[in-house]
């Protein structure tokens, strides 16, 4: 196991984003969808030059698993994957190429209550310390061998070791503050991502629980999303609320 020091600026943003940058929380899990989304996105692109990427499977979709007792919220997804050295460089010691700009414009504007600067910059992935005392990420690349585990508890560190994977892709496993387990509700996330993340493409699935006949209990695989952007809906078929 490697221990390494975040760069200055990735310092500052996680300050920022630990004392409560934005007032609504639950923009991070929107942040992670959106993260887990393009590896998928990449993932397609780069098959097409390169089919070992696949590894037989182009099922493509992001996975929500919330596990009460462990009190973690875990967003997977088997898109492209990252090596050691892309951990490290997306994640870690240099900073993202948006950190700079995002910190100078907080300093030039009222950003508290106007989340979308958030993913314009790029920073997304580290809005979940808004929410969790630790992140730990395990990701292997598409066609390569072994698997990487990134873990911090925003105390100006990090670890990176390696670790097995069977499946390509990323989990990022959010390991929730004492008073921010509401986001281990099935209504709370479902709820956070009709809101947010409706409108991407590929499906984003969680375990339910199903009550059959004879009152059997079931576990099913539900997709969350509609997948569908709501400019290409039906006007008969958006809310007022949307």
């Amino acid at each position: 196991m490697e221990k390494m020091e975040f760069k200055t600026e990735v310092k500052q943003l996680l300050d920022l984003m630990i004392h409560s940058l934005y007032t609504n929380k639950e923009i991070f899990l929107r942040e992670l969808l959106s993260n887990a989304s393009d590896a998928i996105d990449k993932a397609r692109y780069e098959s097409l030059t390169n089919s070992d990427i696949l590894e037989g499977n182009e099922e493509w979709k992001i996975k929500i698993i919330p596990d009460k007792e462990a009190k973690t919220l875990t967003i997977r997804d088997n898109g492209i994957g990252m090596t050691k050295e892309d951990i490290i460089r997306e994640l870690g010691t240099i900073a993202h190429s948006g950190t700079k700009e995002f910190l100078k414009a907080l300093k030039e504007k009222e950003v508290r209550d106007n989340p979308e600067l958030i993913g314009q910059f790029g920073v997304g992935f580290y809005s979940s310390f808004m929410v969790a005392d630790k992140v730990t990420v395990i990701s292997r690349k598409g066609g390569t061998k072994g698997g990487t585990k990134w873990e911090s508890a925003a105390d100006e560190t990090f670890t990176v070791e390696e670790v097995e994977k069977e499946h390509r892709g990323t989990d990022v496993i959010v390991h929730l503050k004492e008073d921010e387990h509401k986001y281990l509700e099935s209504w709370e996330i479902r709820n956070i991502i009709r809101k947010y993340s409706d409108y991407i493409e590929h499906p984003i699935v969680m375990d339910v629980e199903k009550t059959g006949e004879n009152n059997t209990k079931t576990i099913e695989e539900e997709t969350l999303n509609s997948q569908k952007a709501i400019w290409l809906k039906s006007k008969s078929d958006i809310t007022d609320s949307e």
